[in-house]
């Protein structure tokens, strides 16, 4: 199937084919036409499939065929992090050299009188974190009776997150008849309690198996003390040289994250970081760096996990592991998007290996742990095997980086608004499936 059998707009049509792609992701191709429609929509899929082009594009559809009944915002996106409301943006850019709307992204941590000044002169679309946008509210800055889409993005973090009051609060607000649209990684069924009053016969649509990881990524286990880990950590990037040219690191602490940059600047790593501590012009400068390749490493905690949408990451690292599986599946589909290829490695200490467990139950797999056959292991670590061997093949390690069976070939894998027609956009990814 193509972008052209889906019934979009054709000068909708004209910015996909302008952007080089040709057909839809699985969540897009399933859940665009239960959009068009005008069904409400409950949908899961892995990280980055390309969720948020599946409501973008139905959405610009809609303010391209269907005339603007009354003056007011038209669509509502809420999602949990700064990065993910900019991200939305992003695919509306991207998406609306054709279209003419004006959007904006609304969360905290930057001046209000930005978004103020765009909300004063008026907005088609907004795409807000929870409590920015019930500022607005209770200020008088917004009026939702023209609203006819809400878009609940990545709810599932959402609920991690403690917004379940703001959500029901927005969602209070909000017109009683209007399409409701709620896409997510996963669907606990604290979202079907949320959804079940707010959401009238909607289609649901699953993309995979739940919890599965994306299948282009080669996990590698690193057994290692803890106090060894930055070490270890040093070593593998030294040793992959080039082949590690786009690396996300994940810790779970701020001050963690902070020292270990610190760290990888003194060894000579370019390196970039963020975290909620960070301001947004930080975060902003942070991630661009890292998408221009100015930066080799972003350090990063949990916020990070779904609000970065860099194409070509050819490596996750685990610095620390992650509280449950989901946000380990969350964590590496950073990498491996869009059909390509990437690797996690996970740097794990003895008290960290139940979660390995655990994260082999919920993904169905058994992942290789691989050792470093000349790096000086202490015995406080775990019972690690001989040297030069994988715990899990018993084949020997000659390098760094682990051996896997298969093809080897990596794939190809301070504004908040904007106003259309515009210019051209580079695709920031997750759209489809392209020529490029």
């Amino acid at each position: 199937m193509s972008f052209d059998n889906l019934g979009l707009h054709p000068n909708l049509l004209k910015g996909i084919h302008d952007l080089g792609f040709i057909r839809p992701t699985p969540v897009q191709a399933e859940s665009i036409p239960y959009i068009l429609a005008g069904r409400d929509v409950i949908a899961s899929a892995q990280t980055g499939t390309g969720k948020t082009a599946a409501f973008v594009l139905p959405m610009l559809h809609r303010f391209l065929s269907a005339p603007r009944k009354r003056k007011g915002i038209r669509a509502l996106i809420v999602a949990p992090t700064r990065e993910l409301a900019l991200q939305s943006m992003e695919h509306l850019q991207n998406l609306s050299r054709y279209v003419p709307l004006r959007g904006h992204a609304i969360f905290g941590g930057v001046p209000m009188n930005p978004q103020i000044r765009a909300l004063a002169q008026g907005l088609d679309v907004v795409s807000a974190t929870p409590g920015r946008l019930l500022d607005h509210v209770y200020a008088g800055r917004i009026d939702f009776g023209a609203l006819e889409i809400l878009v609940l993005d990545e709810a599932d973090r959402m609920m991690d997150m403690g917004f379940l009051p703001d959500i029901k609060k927005i969602i209070s607000l909000l017109p009683a008849k209007r399409q409701n649209l709620i896409f997510s990684a996963t669907i606990p069924e604290e979202i079907m309690r949320l959804a079940k009053p707010m959401c009238h016969n909607p289609a649901m649509i699953q993309i995979g198996t739940k919890s599965t990881a994306p299948s282009g990524i080669r996990h590698a286990v690193y057994p290692v003390a803890h106090d060894q880990k930055t070490e270890l950590l040093l070593r593998l990037i030294h040793e992959s040289g080039a082949k590690m040219d786009s690396v996300l690191v994940f810790t779970r602490t701020k001050s963690r994250a902070d020292r270990l940059t610190q760290v990888l600047d003194r060894a000579g790593i370019k390196t970039s970081v963020i975290h909620g501590d960070r301001s947004q012009f930080q975060r902003m400068r942070a991630l661009d760096q890292f998408k221009l390749g100015k930066s080799q490493i972003l350090v990063a905690t949990d916020v990070a996990a779904r609000g970065i949408d860099v194409k070509d990451i050819t490596h996750v690292i685990n610095f620390d592991m992650p509280q449950t599986p989901e946000d380990y599946i969350h964590r590496i589909g950073r990498t491996a998007r869009a059909e390509a290829t990437g690797d996690a490695f996970s740097l794990v200490s003895p008290d960290e290996e139940a979660m390995i467990k655990e994260i082999e139950r919920v993904i169905n797999q058994r992942l290789p742990r691989v050792t470093l056959p000349d790096f000086n292991y202490r015995k406080s670590s775990h019972a690690a095997p001989p040297r030069g061997r994988s715990q899990s093949y018993g084949r020997p390690q000659t390098h760094g980086r682990p051996s896997y069976r298969g093809d080897q070939h990596r794939g190809r894998g301070g504004s908040g608004g904007f106003h259309g027609p515009k210019r051209y956009f580079h695709p920031s990814g997750g759209l489809g499936h392209g020529s490029k």
